[in-house]
Parts: C-alpha cells; sequence; structure tokens
C-alpha cells in the first residue's frame, strides 16, 4: 500500500488548516473563540426531550410524541407535493398538446 500524491496534498492541507484555527483561536478577540462561547452558552439553557425522574418508555413520551408528529407532517406533506407534481404534470402535458 502506497501513499498517493493527493493523500499528501489533504494531510497537509489538514495540518495547515489546524494550524490556523489554532493560530486565530489564541488571538485576542477571536471570532471563532467567541462563537464556540456562545455554542455552549446556548447549549447550557438546552433541556433534554425527555423527563428524568420517569422510569421505562414513559420517560421518552415527549421524544417519542415528537417524532410521531414530525414522520406524520412528512408524509403529508410528501402526499400534497406528489399530488401537486402530478396535476401539474398533466397540466403542462395537455396546454403543451393543444392546437389551435
Amino acid at each position: 500500500m502506497s501513499i498517493h500524491w493527493i493523500e499528501i496534498v489533504y494531510i497537509a492541507l489538514l495540518v495547515l488548516s489546524t494550524g490556523l484555527l489554532l493560530w486565530i483561536w489564541k488571538k485576542k478577540g477571536s471570532v471563532i473563540k467567541a462563537f464556540v462561547g456562545e455554542v455552549i452558552a446556548e447549549l447550557k439553557k438546552c433541556s433534554w426531550p425527555w423527563d428524568p425522574k420517569e422510569k421505562g418508555v414513559r420517560k421518552y413520551k415527549e421524544l417519542i410524541d415528537s417524532t410521531l408528529a414530525v414522520t406524520i407532517y412528512s408524509i403529508i406533506l410528501a402526499a400534497v407535493v406528489t399530488s401537486a407534481d402530478f396535476i401539474l404534470v398533466r397540466l403542462v402535458n395537455f396546454l403543451t398538446t393543444l392546437h389551435f
């Protein structure tokens, strides 16, 4: 197994980009550092979609309900888009085959 030149280029780009990110990170007033700090602060405000006090399947009731709702709405949306596409294809086909 030999290393191809493209793999060497990928490794070099990875090392250079990591070095660049670390250099930017250490600069005072770094945008990346501020962004990561804001992300961490927002993640601390998040709550898990289950109740840690409950046991068994009831613990995940909110998670299961949300997943079920998203699944049902996705199926409904797919049906609406498919129906609209079917109707519009037939309409355009009818209008383009008319002979005046």
